[in-house]
């Protein structure tokens, strides 16, 4: 039996402006991916009382004694002092938008879409699969990732695929994410991007950048299965072969115009609207790009150590990345066969991406190769469907001649050079122990190494700081995340423990217990949408001028503890090398992490010029060590904690 046609949307494509309310009503998905979706709850609104109690403690971390009566000052006459009314506001705000969320529209737009930093570095994340012994080098190894890819986005795209659930209980999660995974492009525009979808039933095609030469070819045939993994890599040759012949005649290949797309986002905006007017031919060569399923890079590089491929696969070569980073999903592989994905985040966080990238990665070249094809192909066929270049001969030439547009390249290429050799990158491996140690020490394993990050980020900065870890909301329809705050007034005791050497390892394991406990309890509060962060953030937003402005929004205690020196996020996955993103202040670090039952896996991102990257990863190592001494020597005098939840 053929398999299903896929669903056809009200139109061939879609401009959203982040109102994932709005794109519901305008592109009806149906199956069981979507199955849950009218029976998820709404994101609550928690009470003033309950968030502010929540937000005491961690603001008390990082407040100096100096600044801890002001700030209790401050939290106790926040609901008089304005605080009641705006909440007043943000309940009839959730009410107006039940069956939605109240947050959504807002962090989809403040926080991704009207902010004009450039996507790498600042957006971005990576993930680096483990190598492919398989594989003969880049073209198989992408030919076998597409393939797959190919089979995942037609289970997305039909509605086939199985609905997302979290934990034992099988807590069905909101599935409005999965439509901006394929066939969509993130829009440069002035002041706010835009984000454009096309119905995936009308396009086959996917595309391909190779020394910044972009090309397309279909690579699902007319029931949306992916070609044999062969023709994929016949495919994927000619594109590398025409790339490499483009480059030997200075007529045939075009401007690289995927780094214009590293920009400021008002500079990108400005260029973008430029080249669609330097020849008639390229706003279609551009509408194939963005209706592409996803983007494949072949690099002609060959890294080797995480040290040296991990940057590769988070923003690629300076000054002229291989790379179009406004699109969503972008399968990176190089010469020898590592590769990785990098995602864009707009509208749509890492999980849905995880499971994307779990698919891809869990199947060998040679076992993609030995499956049965889905339809039948003769190889001379092959040259009837060798790719083109998106961009025909004439608009190469136009672009070649474009003054303005040659410019805006070199700009490009300029500011892009400066904000990736501004970055450091640090993958650390720690092989002391791992999750079934901490397991064994009835430790959760999420709290135990973000106890580690607080012990190690305290002695990097000399106190303790703000520190984010991300959790998601996807329990409530339109739920992105929301903050999980590590830094307490537990950590904080825990550290100065650590750091001082007084107290006996019976009292410092004990210190890291309740830690890690308080951990697990904030972790199951923002789990419940009832983080602080995002509550606040919509308190704010309703702030008006000429209204009431609670004191606690300008209390410096208030805005350091929301200020993420420290910006983390837990994923572990035995097909990941590494994975990671950039960090989310000058001054701060990103730390990414993978707990595997023996070894501790660690990225960290900083700016070069902080010098902190470095020292970080051994401060993370350090703390590891100096946490398991003071377990092992609670057990020698006969201690121990109640069990965690894990």
């Amino acid at each position: 039996m053929p398999p299903p046609n896929l669903p056809r949307w009200r139109s061939p494509s879609y401009i959203s402006r982040g109102d994932y309310l709005s794109d519901a009503l305008s592109l009806p998905l149906t199956g069981p991916l979507y199955a849950n979706e009218p029976a998820l709850p709404s994101l609550p609104v928690p009470s003033l009382e309950e968030t502010l109690a929540t937000l005491q403690d961690s603001t008390l971390a990082v407040a100096t004694d100096a600044e801890k009566p002001q700030l209790r000052k401050d939290l106790a006459s926040f609901a008089a002092d304005g605080g009641a009314a705006l909440q007043a506001l943000l309940l009839a705000r959730a009410e107006r938008l039940a069956g939605s969320s109240w947050l959504q529209e807002w962090w989809n737009t403040q926080g991704y879409l009207i902010p004009r930093d450039p996507v790498p570095v600042n957006v971005s994340y990576f993930f680096q699969f483990k190598d492919d012994g398989s594989a003969a080098d880049g073209c198989a190894r992408a030919a076998a990732l597409l393939f797959r890819a190919g089979e995942f986005r037609k289970r997305v795209v039909t509605g086939t695929l199985e609905a997302d659930a979290l934990g034992k209980k099988r807590a069905p999660l909101c599935a409005a994410a999965w439509k901006y995974m394929f066939n969509g492009l993130r829009l440069p525009k002035s002041g706010h991007d835009e984000f454009v979808m096309h119905d995936p039933a009308l396009h086959n095609h996917v595309a391909v950048m190779c020394e910044g030469v972009i090309f397309s070819f279909d690579f699902v045939d007319e029931n949306h299965d992916p070609l044999p993994v062969a023709a994929l890599e016949c495919l994927l040759r000619s594109c590398a072969a025409q790339a490499k012949a483009a480059g030997e005649s200075a007529a045939g290949k075009p401007p690289c115009v995927g780094v214009l797309s590293s920009q400021e986002r008002d500079a990108f905006a400005g260029d973008y609207e430029h080249l669609l007017t330097v020849h008639p031919s390229v706003p279609a060569s551009m509408d194939i790009l963005a209706s592409a399923a996803l983007l494949v890079n072949l690099d002609s590089l060959s890294p080797v150590s995480n040290k040296c491929a991990s940057p590769v696969f988070w923003h690629g070569k300076s000054p002229s990345p291989n790379r179009y980073f406004d699109k969503p999903v972008q399968i990176i592989v190089a010469e020898n066969g590592k590769a990785g994905l990098l995602g864009e985040h707009a509208m749509m966080d890492g999980m849905p991406m995880v499971r994307l990238a779990d698919y891809i990665a869990s199947a060998s070249y040679a076992e993609v190769a030995a499956a049965k094809p889905a339809a039948p192909w003769v190889q001379p066929e092959m040259a009837a469907g060798v790719p083109r270049q998106i961009f025909e001969p004439e608009a190469v030439a136009a672009m070649g001649a474009d003054a303005a547009l040659g410019k805006a390249v070199e700009r490009a290429k300029a500011s892009f050079e400066k904000l990736t050799g501004e970055q450091e990158l640090e993958p650390v491996t720690y092989a002391g122990y791992g999750a079934s140690y901490m397991k064994a020490s009835k430790i959760s394993p999420d709290a135990f190494v973000q106890m580690a990050i607080q012990l190690a980020t305290t002695r990097l900065f000399g106190k303790s700081v703000g520190t984010y870890e991300a959790s998601q909301v996807r329990t409530f329809r339109h739920g992105r995340t929301e903050t999980t705050r590590s830094c307490s007034t537990a950590s904080v005791r825990f550290a100065a423990a650590m750091r001082g050497g007084g107290q006996p390892p019976e009292v410092k394991a004990e210190l890291l217990r309740q830690a890690a406990r308080r951990h697990v309890e904030y972790l199951g509060k923002a789990g419940a949408g009832k983080g602080v962060d995002r509550h606040m953030f919509g308190l704010s937003m309703l702030q008006t001028p000429g209204t009431q402005r609670p004191a606690l929004f300008d209390n410096p205690a208030f805005k350091r503890a929301k200020t993420w020196t420290v910006s983390t996020s837990h994923l572990t996955h035995p097909k990941f090398d590494n994975w990671g993103w950039g960090e989310v202040v000058p001054d701060g670090v990103g730390v990414a992490y993978s707990i595997h039952p023996g070894k501790c896996v660690f990225n960290v991102t900083a700016r070069r010029e902080k010098d902190l990257a470095r020292p970080l990863g051994h401060y993370l190592q350090e703390a590891l060590e100096d946490m398991r001494a003071v377990l092992e020597a609670e057990k020698k005098k006969g201690g121990g904690g109640k069990k965690s939840k894990l």
